[in-house]
């Protein structure tokens, strides 16, 4: 079963679901408020704080964009070009110490998507671990970037084909570091629509195809109706933005999770995960009980005298069940025995102790 540690942390099958509480651009351009954003995530139950270093000239291009007219997707909502946008978002280099020493702090782990190839050279003495976005999956020289830095690569499969899926899995394991391969659907519109097309049984797909892989989940959906199914299907990381307040104007507030959202995602995921428990069937522990008073087992229908051969007519099947009664499945084989002490009325029958046959 795949698996592989994140700094201290053990993440994969059997342990707990790691989740990523994805602040990207909610800072706001604004330290403190990024800040604020990572101790609020800590205290919601995230296991990390990711953001996303990107730079506007090296993410988008204005030609690009301005070409195609009107802003499309979740972008025909911003006030803003893209170009624009992308700049007021963009993460300051000289915030990466800072925010790694106030997660620290925090108790949870500091990482970021890194969007340029700079970028990834720039982070790497502050992070456990890479993230590399769905939009850049088909950028193969900038995956390999990331696995060269010997450590786990988390990679958003969103608004992909299957082989190129494959194709950037190869790239990773080229490098022999471990890797996360997490189910996603990159429509930011917080649509209920969304729902549709969050396809998680893709998830089986990729348990299939990358046995090596542990199983995650990079999710826009509202609620937890997504996390939960993709848990139930294996994932072990899940990543969500965060914000602390959804009516911000900004690109990525309106589809996050606030603190009450996050803490109830995490505790309903705990609650799952002990729900789901052991593949194997048997009585559990706190059934034991349940087993001998709901369960039926061979009784006598009147009272009986010793020498008694017995007879279909001479048996019910009746709760309780104690551990020495004789289970219905045993019926037949105690038709025409003979009884060697009397039994009473309702008393259950035995192979052992007082009643024996």
């Amino acid at each position: 079963m795949p698996s592989f540690k994140i700094g201290n942390q053990l993440v994969g099958d059997g342990h707990p679901v790691w989740f990523i509480a994805d602040i990207s651009a909610n800072h706001d351009g604004d330290l403190d408020r990024a800040i604020a954003l990572i101790h609020l995530a800590a205290e919601s139950g995230a296991n990390a704080a990711k953001f996303q270093n990107f730079r506007a000239d090296c993410i988008v291009s204005d030609h690009g964009f301005k070409s195609l007219g009107n802003q499309q997707s979740h972008q025909a909502k911003w006030k803003s070009g893209v170009c624009e946008v992308y700049r007021k978002a963009s993460l300051p280099w000289e915030w990466t110490p800072i925010l790694k020493a106030e997660c620290e702090r925090a108790g949870i782990t500091f990482f970021s998507a890194p969007y340029d190839l700079p970028a990834v050279d720039m982070l790497d003495p502050f992070m456990p671990a890479y993230k590399v976005g769905s939009g850049d999956i088909t950028w193969h020289e900038i995956i390999d970037r990331m696995a060269s830095k010997r450590k786990p690569v988390l990679l958003a499969t969103g608004a992909s084909k299957l082989i190129e899926v494959e194709a950037a899995v190869a790239v990773i394991r080229t490098r022999e570091v471990p890797f996360c391969v997490m189910q996603c659907n990159t429509n930011y519109t917080a649509s209920l629509d969304n729902f549709r097309h969050s396809h998680l049984r893709v998830l089986s797909t990729y348990a299939e195809q990358f046995p090596d892989a542990v199983l995650g989940l990079s999710d826009h959906t509202p609620g937890h109706a997504t996390v939960l199914g993709a848990v139930a299907l294996g994932a072990r990381m899940v990543e969500k933005h965060f914000t602390d307040d959804n009516t911000r104007e900004g690109p990525d507030h309106p589809f996050s999770m606030n603190p009450r959202t996050w803490r109830e995602m995490v505790d309903r995921t705990r609650e799952l995960e002990y729900a789901l428990g052991s593949a194997d069937k048997f009585v559990a522990e706190n059934e034991r009980e349940t087993v001998v008073i709901q369960r039926r087992c061979l009784r006598a229908h009147t009272d009986l005298a010793a020498g008694t051969v017995l007879t279909i007519d001479h048996i019910d099947v009746l709760r309780p069940a104690p551990a020495d009664g004789l289970e219905p499945t045993q019926l037949a084989s105690l038709i025409g025995r003979k009884l060697l002490t009397p039994v009473v009325r309702g008393q259950h029958f035995t192979l052992d102790g007082v009643v024996v046959v």
